[in-house]
């Protein structure tokens, strides 16, 4: 059972996607409706579409650009923000994400929401799932001009929204960026164990990782 010292956590730092809401549903945009889209608008098949995408989406993964609706609307002639309107019914939480954030707020943490996604991505995802009324602040890695990957991005959060690093826990699907706030300092990280409902479990390496939010609550202020 993963216990958690919560007398030592004052503020609780969340991604979003694979995190709190499933990433089925940016997979499938990214991975398969994204590409078929490409192809009919272009002209060309579904192959040439992924010989032609794949390698552009490695390129910037890791970058403020991966993560930027304009950037990709720009390099690929699409309305990526259209694009994801038309699969938003795909959007959902993971379980008992909401159950553990409002548990949170009711134990008086700080909870802050700091994503990779662009603005318009968040808030497409927020017309969707009523996450805000949860957070002290929502936080897009665009707002600072870093992704979460890179150590400026923490100083940027660290000026704009002060916390004590040691005294932080931090949940997040992606590795690299759980690397990145080790670096940083963030006292208590925990991956994501199946960031994707229809992907199987992920190996998170060094880090314990989430399976269950609701065994999280455990000595959260009388949470069972």
């Amino acid at each position: 059972m993963l216990a958690l010292p919560w007398n030592a956590i004052d503020t609780v730092l969340l991604d979003m996607d694979g995190t709190l809401l499933d990433l089925h549903f940016d997979n499938h945009f990214w991975l398969q409706h994204l590409p078929q889209r490409y192809a009919e608008v272009h002209g060309v098949s579904r192959a040439l579409a992924d010989a032609e995408l794949l390698p552009l989406f490695r390129e910037h993964a890791g970058t403020l650009n991966w993560y930027c609706t304009d950037f990709w609307s720009r390099e690929l002639s699409l309305s990526i923000r259209d694009l994801k309107r038309e699969v938003a019914h795909l959007i959902a939480l993971r379980p008992d994400a909401d159950t553990f954030i409002s548990a949170l707020r009711d134990a008086g943490k700080q909870v802050v929401l700091i994503t990779n996604a662009h603005r318009d991505s968040l808030s497409l995802k927020l017309e969707r799932i009523e996450l805000a009324p949860y957070f002290d602040r929502l936080i897009s890695s665009h707002d600072y001009g870093f992704p979460k990957e890179d150590q400026q991005f923490w100083h940027a959060l660290q000026l704009d929204c002060p916390f004590t690093a040691a005294r932080s826990l931090f949940i997040d699907d992606s590795l690299p960026v759980l690397r990145s706030a080790a670096r940083f300092g963030v006292g208590h990280l925990l991956a994501v164990r199946q960031p994707d409902s229809q992907a199987g479990p992920k190996d998170t390496e060094e880090f314990a990782a989430v399976e269950d939010y609701r065994a999280l609550l455990r000595n959260l202020g009388g949470s069972d």
